[in-house]
C-alpha cells in the first residue's frame, strides 16, 4: 500500500514545491504558472530570480506541450482530442530553484536535441545572446513546431549548464530528462 504520509515527508525533506505527471494543456499549465507565481512571491524570492525561473519554467513546458511523443486520448460523446504526456518537479537545492521536466520523444530526435544541447553548453552568456538572434529564422529540426529557441533561452537564463538525459524507452523512443538550476549558489 502506497504511504502518502511517509511520500509527503520525503518531498519536504528533498524541498520540492511542484511535481505533476500526466497530461498537459496549455490551459493547465496556466494554473501551474499561477500556482509558481505564489510560492515564489511566499518564498520571498528576488524578483530577477523569479523571473528567471519562471521563464525558464514556462519554456520547458512549451518544450513538452510540443514535443512529447506520448499522448493521452479523450473521448467524450463524438469529441475525440489527445494531449500530450510529460512529468515535472520543481524545487530547491540550496539556495538554487530547479526544474526537471521528462518526456518521451523519438529517437530519430535525440541527436539533433543532444548536439543543439551540447552546443549550447559551451557557450557563455555574451555568445549565447548572439547565437539566440543568429538562431532566430531558423529551424534544423523537421520535427520541429516552434522557432527552436527554447533551449537558448533556458541557456541564458539558468546559473549553471543545461543537464540533461536520454534513456532508451520503448522501440523507437526515448525518454528525455532535462534539468535547469536557477539562482543562488549551490
Amino acid at each position: 500500500m502506497f504511504d502518502m504520509m511517509e511520500y509527503h515527508k520525503n518531498l519536504q525533506a528533498s524541498r520540492i514545491m511542484l511535481v505533476y505527471s500526466g497530461p498537459l494543456w496549455a490551459e493547465g499549465i496556466g494554473g501551474f504558472a499561477n500556482t509558481l507565481k505564489k510560492r515564489l512571491e511566499y518564498d520571498n524570492t528576488p524578483l530577477e530570480t523569479s523571473q528567471e525561473v519562471f521563464s525558464v519554467f514556462v519554456e520547458q513546458m512549451n518544450n513538452m506541450l510540443m514535443y512529447s511523443a506520448e499522448k493521452e486520448q479523450f473521448s467524450a460523446d463524438e469529441l475525440h482530442s489527445e494531449a500530450p504526456k510529460g512529468t515535472f518537479v520543481m524545487g530547491l537545492k540550496g539556495s538554487q530553484y530547479f526544474i526537471q521536466t521528462g518526456n518521451i520523444m523519438s529517437n530519430s530526435s535525440v541527436d539533433i536535441v543532444k548536439n543543439k544541447i551540447d552546443h549550447i553548453n559551451t557557450l557563455d552568456k555574451k555568445e549565447l545572446r548572439k547565437y539566440y538572434k543568429e538562431k532566430r529564422l531558423e529551424n534544423d529540426n523537421p520535427e520541429s513546431k516552434g522557432a527552436g529557441l527554447g533551449f537558448i533561452e533556458i541557456a541564458r537564463r539558468i546559473s549553471g549548464k543545461i543537464e540533461y538525459t536520454f534513456t532508451p524507452y520503448e522501440d523507437g523512443y526515448t525518454f528525455f530528462t532535462l534539468i535547469a538550476t536557477i539562482g543562488g549558489k549551490e
